[in-house]
């Protein structure tokens, strides 16, 4: 039986969850969702398949080797303890890739020279002088460094070249989407291929050829030329070759994908690249702007696309595109999903429709939202009324703070829970008020037990009498009222307080 051993799989901030459902299905054990990533167990067959399988994966390393280290000597140190002939050998070229998060730990570059220093010297202290060579690019072994505090993690990177570097694309707009950030929004909208896709904007293609893939469940992997782990000492050439030749799990497209781009040549780069993938025959491709789509192919499906955002890509009027976006949907797509990914806010609010889900996707270092719009005919009150279901952000957010209400300890539900429409029930005050009112209640910031024969305070009935200065309360005891009573009318003047006679009821605190 092949040993088990940890991976990480490195993705976007956002496909956390995706990634963890890819994995599971290949077979993955302990899936463990993190921030940016997700670590998993399995054995080389599974280090293969995360590698060739995996839409929404960035890369796929393989932890050797942790330690502490509190600064750049301690971490020398440390890293030159490990026998490095278990993971190098001297006819290999090696290159470091660091990641730090950490106080002491702030240039990366500087843990990549100091690992590299230790790595070299070991070899020179036990192969008379010689040492594997570096290299920057295309370097046969890849040493990933993570620094958490003084948590470091030394892994080799079984991918090699980032995945979202297909292998299909020949030719590219000025600012494609990302191969595994469009992917992962078309596993997020849910479609799988069950009805048709389109993309109005679709510059160079990257949503059409990842949504064939996915309605074909062609495995991203089959283009690359290349892995890191080929080199490895333990690979295995059988069992990867039975993964790239099982085709077992391929299925026939059964709905058209559709795209279209204002611009001639951003449709003949996504025509280019169509044909490299293989997958021309899932889609039509034609030049026109949005403003052209008068019938959205039917049954209903799935809009999916990636506007200009103004930055590296613009319009002559933005908030005309948008607002064009807008009206298109809601005249031409009734029916449909829209997934929209975009940056900035002024320009969403130009799409004039409410949005029932925001998402925070990062498209490379820009902090973008992904936005899905319910399109239906009329208006949302005769589409529910028809028996239509949508679910808005308002429900999402009432839905949440109904989850925190469950999670947090209550202790006996005591306090007011909200109802379904997010509020708190009115027969739920009302305990609440009567909870305040007895006479075991102290004031915040004391624990007081609540069982049903809990005792109340000992040393004073009144329980608001810890909330006073006690020297107050001693300068009011005696005092008489500085008004006396009115005879007449049955109004009596503010602060008129009648003086009890009957000293035996007088508690007075004493």
């Amino acid at each position: 039986m092949e040993e088990k051993f940890e991976m990480v799989a490195k993705t976007f901030a956002g496909l956390e969850e995706v990634l963890a459902e890819e994995l599971r299905n290949l077979g993955a054990e302990q899936v463990l969702p993190g921030r940016r990533m997700v670590s998993f167990y399995g054995d080389l067959e599974m280090l293969y398949k995360a590698n060739f399988c995996c839409r929404t994966a960035l890369r796929i390393l393989k932890p050797f080797y942790k330690f502490k280290a509190s600064n750049p000597d301690e971490l020398y140190e440390k890293a030159k303890q490990y026998d490095w002939s278990s993971v190098l050998s001297l006819d290999k070229t090696f290159c470091i890739d660091t990641v730090a998060f950490s106080d002491e730990f702030t240039h990366s570059h500087f843990v990549t020279y100091r690992v590299k220093d230790a790595i070299a010297d070991w070899f020179r202290e036990h192969y008379g002088d010689k040492r594997p060579g570096v290299r920057l690019t295309n370097a046969d072994m890849m040493i990933n460094v993570h620094i958490s505090g003084e948590n470091v993690t030394l892994s080799l990177d079984s991918s090699g070249e980032s995945l979202h570097k297909r292998g299909y694309r020949v030719a590219q707009t000025e600012a494609p989407i990302n191969e595994v950030l469009a992917a992962g929004i078309i596993l997020l909208s849910g479609w799988r291929g069950d009805s048709p896709l389109v993309d109005p904007m679709c510059g160079s293609g990257t949503f059409l050829i990842e949504a064939a893939l996915i309605a074909a469940n062609i495995n991203p992997g089959v283009y690359r030329k290349k892995f890191a782990f080929e080199n490895w000492k333990d690979f295995d050439g059988e069992i990867f070759d039975k993964i790239y030749n099982d085709d077992s799990a391929e299925r026939e497209v059964k709905h058209k994908i559709y795209g279209a781009d204002i611009s001639p040549k951003a449709v003949d780069i996504a025509r280019a690249n169509i044909k490299s993938a293989g997958v021309g025959k899932y889609i039509d491709l034609e030049c026109k702007p949005i403003s052209a789509w008068t019938e959205a192919p039917q049954p209903a499906g799935v809009v999916v696309t990636n506007p200009p955002y103004g930055e590296r890509i613009s319009a002559p009027n933005m908030e005309a595109l948008y607002g064009l976006i807008g009206t298109t949907l809601k005249n031409v797509f009734a029916g449909y999903e829209a997934w929209i990914i975009g940056l900035h806010e002024e320009y969403f609010q130009k799409i004039g429709l409410a949005p029932s889900l925001k998402l925070r996707l990062f498209n490379g270092s820009l902090e973008c939202e992904l936005r899905q719009y319910i399109m239906f005919k009329g208006d949302k009150r005769s589409f529910r009324a028809a028996g239509g279901t949508i679910k808005t952000i308002r429900d999402e957010q009432q839905r949440e703070r109904r989850e925190r209400y469950d999670r947090r300890d209550r202790r006996d539900d005591r306090f007011p829970r909200p109802d379904r429409s997010g509020r708190p029930d009115r027969k739920d005050f009302k305990e609440h008020r009567e909870f305040n009112d007895r006479k075991d209640f102290r004031p915040r910031g004391e624990r007081a037990p609540f069982a049903p024969d809990a005792q109340p305070a000992a040393e004073n009935d009144n329980p608001l009498a810890k909330r006073r200065n006690p020297d107050a309360l001693k300068m009011l005891r005696d005092k008489q009222p500085s008004l006396p009573p009115q005879e007449g009318p049955l109004m009596r003047p503010r602060g008129w307080k009648k003086k009890f006679k009957d000293t035996d009821n007088n508690t007075d605190n004493e």
